[in-house]
Formats: structure tokens, sequence, C-alpha cells
């Protein structure tokens, strides 16, 4: 999964971004950036205790950073969202925390951060749609059926748009969604919103505007997490001991960056499945609703090419009962054709012929 990171200037998303991948960044890049985060997963730990592979591998999110957004600059936006094309979810950063050492953003409150944000996302919107609308119009040519179609499917888009409804809150089947594939509305794709408050709003767990922010989230079924971007880079300098000891005096387990991998991995819809041996604990990532052929073709194309079955212990069962034959002794092996559906947490072993 390509998660864009969008944000106005200021907000911190750079420094989350460093966070996320371990990269460091230019802050004053006007360059957008690419790296790889690993998604915690507690039970990818319990594994690796129960086989103590060579090798542990984790699964992973790809991370965009781009140049910050400015209000009611169309030339910028173009730039940001030229920059995202390959991104399938996008992660809105907003910031809460004071600091006057930093300059604030072109708006303050962090709710009005967040609505200038997505107002950009239902200009880009607007600008792709009503131009593609214009182009059909304007053909000089009858339009075959298909872009009739399409036609009227953006017309229905446009007065949505119109009306500032961001376009994942509309109906749409999965032809459509087909159809709209190659404009990459940002609207459309799933997002994540992150506030990035300051130790003392973290401690607090409140910061101004808050609830409307929460609302707003809870409106459009966006993603929400509250990161200290700060506390986070003193955790990052910390060695595994001190880290611990920190996160317990905080009453957490878990850094917000483990927090907020996880929280997106939730939202744009996917799963994890394991592969399990003493080479190798390894999570995988599918789309929810994958078949067990998806799963073969995300580890080998031979596995999916030569694919008979495919051999899942649920992770649950395997925990509880400490082996991989205890659970096929206990009759709770499943043996699955190629289109049986992938769980979260399943264990995987494909039987292929090549």
């Amino acid at each position: 999964m390509r998660v864009g990171i969008v944000g106005l200037s200021q907000v911190g998303k750079t420094t989350i971004f460093s966070l996320l991948t371990g990269m460091e960044v230019d802050l004053f890049s006007e360059e957008h950036e690419k790296g790889i985060a690993k998604v915690h997963d507690p039970r990818v730990d319990v594994l690796a205790k129960m086989f103590e592979p060579k090798k542990v591998t984790y699964a992973t999110l790809e991370f965009y950073d781009t140049p910050a957004l400015k209000i009611n600059d169309k030339k910028e936006r173009m730039a940001v969202f030229s920059a995202l094309q390959l991104a399938e979810s996008l992660m809105i950063v907003v910031r809460a925390f004071e600091n006057d050492a930093v300059s604030y953003p072109e708006v303050e409150k962090p709710v009005e951060q967040l609505k200038a944000t997505l107002d950009e996302f239902l200009f880009r919107d607007l600008d792709v749609v009503t131009s593609r609308i214009e182009r059909l119009e304007n053909a000089k040519r009858k339009l075959e059926m298909k872009e009739e179609i399409e036609l009227k499917l953006l017309k229905r888009l446009e007065e949505a748009l119109g009306n500032e409804q961001l376009l994942s809150k509309i109906e749409l089947t999965d032809e459509e969604k087909k159809m709209l594939g190659g404009f990459s509305l940002a609207t459309l794709k799933p997002i994540a919103v992150v506030v990035n408050v300051d130790e003392e709003q973290f401690s607090n767990k409140d910061y101004e505007t808050k609830a409307e922010i929460v609302e707003l989230c809870k409106k459009n079924d966006f993603a929400y997490v509250e990161l200290c971007g700060k506390l986070e880079m003193e955790l990052n300098s910390l060695s595994e001991e001190e880290r611990m000891e920190l996160l317990k005096d905080l009453g957490t387990e878990e850094t917000g960056i483990q927090r907020l991998s996880r929280a997106l991995y939730n939202q744009f819809g996917l799963i994890s499945f394991f592969t399990v041996g003493k080479d190798e604990v390894r999570a995988w990532t599918l789309k929810k609703g994958s078949t067990a052929l998806d799963a073969a073709g995300t580890i080998h194309t031979d596995l999916a090419r030569g694919f008979i079955k495919a051999e899942i212990i649920k992770y649950d069962d395997l925990i509880r009962l400490g082996s991989e034959k205890a659970v096929k002794d206990a009759g709770l092996m499943l043996l699955v054709g190629k289109d049986h559906v992938i769980e979260d947490g399943d264990v995987i072993n494909i039987r292929f012929n090549v």
C-alpha cells in the first residue's frame, strides 16, 4: 500500500515521515521523498519467539512525503498532487503543538487546517473532473457508449464536489470505481488524519478544537491518530530498554509511530497473513477479501502458477496449542482451494507444483 503524506507548512509531516521510515530528510527540500515503514504487529514477535527463525520480516507500508500544500495556490496544488499520483491512500498531518520558535501554518487552529486541506483536495478533484467533462463535451466526434457512461458519471461527481462532498461518501459500483481509476481522485482515496501534538497536549489528551476534528473524522470515516513528534524523536534516540521504561512511565506499551502504522494498515483495508518456519517468520500484506490464490501470488508468482491447495492454521489456535503439529492433531488445520478468502492472522503454507 502506497501512502501519500499531505499537510500545510510547518505541521511536522516531514518529521513524521522520517520517524516512520527511518530516513533523514532535508526539511527545506521542495522534492517529494519515498520510504518504507514497518507495520508493528505483536503477533510477529510472538511467532518469532515460538519458531526462533534466522530472519524476522514485518509487513510494510510505502510512504510518499510531499512539499507543503499552500492554500489557494493552484500551481502548488498541482505539484503536490502530481507527486501523489501513485499514492493509493492519503495521510493528512495537522499541527496542534504550540511552539513560537516554529512559524505557524497559514491557518492556526487545527480544525481549520484540516478543513483547508480537505478544500484543496476538493478543488483538485473538481479541476480534474471538469477538465475531463469539457474534453468529452467538446469532442469533434460522436462519443462511444463507454464515453457517454463516463460523462454521466463525471457530471454526478462534479455536482457532489460542487456541494463540497467527498467522493468517498458517494455510492459507486466496482465498475464505476474502475472507470475512475486513472484520475487518482484525492477524495475517493482512504484518508487518515494525524494530529501532531506537544508533550503537554499528549499528557492531557486534549488540544484546541479536538472535539471538532474527531467529529469531522467520524463523519467522513477517516482514521484518527494523535502523535507527539517531539516525544517520538526522543524515543527514537533511546536504547530498547530505555524506550520501554519511558513508554511504561507514559502508560503505554508502544510508540505513537507503531500505533500510527497499525491504524493506517486497518484504515486502508489491509490484513496480514503469516508464513512461519526456522528460516523466516514473515507477515505479508493482503487487501481484505483476497483469496488463497492471491496470498500464494503475494509470496511468489510460482506458488500461484502451480497452486494446488493451501494449508491454513488460525493464529489463535497456534498460540493456544503451541505447535503446528498440535493444531493438525486437533483437526483444526484447514485445507482449502484457491477461492478461499483469507482472514487476518491466518498462518499459511502453500502446496504447489511447478
